[in-house]
């Protein structure tokens, strides 16, 4: 075999659809002596192409496909690539991969396509004898060898023909089995399509079952609709009457923090009293010092009345001194009492804020509650409107009709055409602007200057101690 170790490209390719002209052998011995190289020599005629997987193989003689060589070398492309010319071209054999035996071989050309585009004439692996140097034979044998020739041919045209006639049974049958391969892919198509109809057929029956089971709850629905429409209603009452008494606890919870306010203010003024006290006594001081100091110069001119003047001087700076003790008493617990004040202030404001937050979320549940009404009522006339197609006596498929259709309508009807101020409870036609509502609804609010809260025109009172309130901070 050959010494590379890829495979030649090979075919199933039949003797009669082979162009043995396109490349010719030259030079080929009848006999080649076993152990040394084979030289092959050939022609490549203009009608051939010569390609890098194009190869020469030597094949026992009586070969079908050019799968069944023996051993095989690439072709090497030749230099001149010109193809209107032939070019001569030449391949050795190594001894080691040349058959053994001596049956007859033939070298061939395959490209590589594996088709063979040449072959040589037969030849043997032995060494020349005398006897293949002159052949004699008689007439009889000569006509019988033609005789045998005539049969030999005779049974190759049979056999072309029969090989003709089983290719073009081959061809028959290729396609009878090309049909029956794309109708088996029909059938298997049409079998899925089959499935997913099913499927379908299946999903749709399902689907109307729930259909019918969903029309028979609709009614039960309704009612259950009703009722939390009346749930609703009694819970934004109650919410209301909640929010009545919030607002009610809280303006007490102001006017309490007013008052406590008031006593803080009177309470810094008391304060500010004694500081002014405390400093009239340090000033009363300074001045019994600086007596005490002439005191001492005129001490030489006063001797006399030193003893009386010391023991009057004692008595009254011990007078002084309980005064300070006594003013400096009073200042300290006028500063607890301040302190004490301050704190209830701040506990007081904390509360407050606790009832403001308090308040934000009463209100915040009760736009809750209207906006869920809303909605309960949106999708009340939704479902009233899906159930129209059915025939019944009333409209919305109730039996007796829909007891809040007039409620629902001229709720609606009623909120998109009046406006109403929620200060003055004035109303405000339908085409007024936006801008006018606004600007009139903001004439009844007093804004912080420091925090941007609002307060109503009617609770001046409070506007001026949160402001106050500020100030102390």
């Amino acid at each position: 075999m050959d010494e590379t170790s890829d495979e030649p490209p090979t075919s199933a390719v039949l003797l009669d659809n082979c162009h043995f002209s396109q490349v010719v052998f030259n030079n080929v011995e009848k006999f080649y002596v076993p152990g040394g190289d084979v030289t092959c020599y050939y022609t490549l005629t203009q009608n051939i192409a010569p390609r890098g997987k194009d190869w020469v193989g030597i094949f026992r003689v009586g070969w079908k496909t050019t799968r069944e060589y023996y051993t095989f070398m690439w072709a090497p492309l030749p230099s001149d690539a010109r193809s209107d010319t032939a070019v001569q071209q030449q391949i050795q054999f190594k001894a080691y991969y040349l058959p053994k035996d001596d049956e007859y071989y033939q070298f061939c050309y395959v490209d590589q396509d594996g088709v063979v585009r040449g072959a040589s004439v037969p030849f043997q692996f032995r060494a020349e004898t005398e006897d293949d140097i002159l052949v004699v034979t008689t007439q009889g044998e000569v006509e019988e060898i033609e005789l045998q020739n005539r049969n030999l041919h005779k049974e190759n045209e049979e056999l072309k023909a029969s090989c003709a006639s089983l290719q073009k049974q081959n061809i028959d049958l290729q396609e009878e089995l090309n049909k029956t391969q794309e109708l088996q892919n029909s059938l298997e198509s049409l079998r899925c399509n089959t499935e997913k109809l099913e499927l379908e057929l299946n999903s749709l029956k399902k689907e109307n079952k729930h259909l019918k089971e969903l029309d028979d709850c609709r009614e039960a629905e309704l009612r259950q609709l009703k009722e939390q429409i009346q749930n609703v209603t009694s819970d934004k009452e109650r919410l209301e009457t909640r929010l009545k008494t919030a607002l009610d606890r809280m303006d007490q919870l102001q006017s309490q923090a007013l008052n406590y306010e008031k006593e803080v203010e009177n309470l810094s003024h008391m304060d500010r009293d004694k500081t002014e006290q405390l400093e009239s006594l340090k000033e009363e001081n300074r001045q019994l010092r600086m007596t005490r100091t002439q005191q001492k110069e005129q001490n030489k001119k006063l001797g006399r009345c030193m003893e009386y003047l010391k023991g009057s001087k004692a008595k009254r700076s011990l007078c002084l001194s309980r005064c300070l003790q006594n003013g400096r008493q009073q200042n300290r617990n006028l500063m607890k009492e301040l302190e004490e004040q301050k704190r209830l202030f701040q506990i007081l404001q904390a509360k407050k804020n606790e009832a403001d937050e308090e308040n934000q979320k009463l209100r915040e549940e009760n736009d809750r509650l209207l906006r869920h009404l809303s909605q309960e009522v949106s999708s009340f006339s939704v479902v009233s409107q899906a159930q129209a197609p059915i025939p019944a006596p009333e409209v919305g498929g109730l039996l007796f009709g829909n007891p809040y259709s007039d409620f629902i309508r001229n709720y609606f009807v009623l909120q998109a055409s009046i406006r109403k101020c929620p200060i003055c409870d004035e109303v405000f036609p339908e085409d007024i602007e936006t801008s006018q509502y606004e600007v009139h609804v903001q004439s009844h609010l007093l804004e912080c200057p420091l925090c941007s809260e609002t307060f109503e025109e009617s609770n001046k009172q409070v506007f001026d101690d949160h402001v106050f309130c500020h100030r102390l901070e």
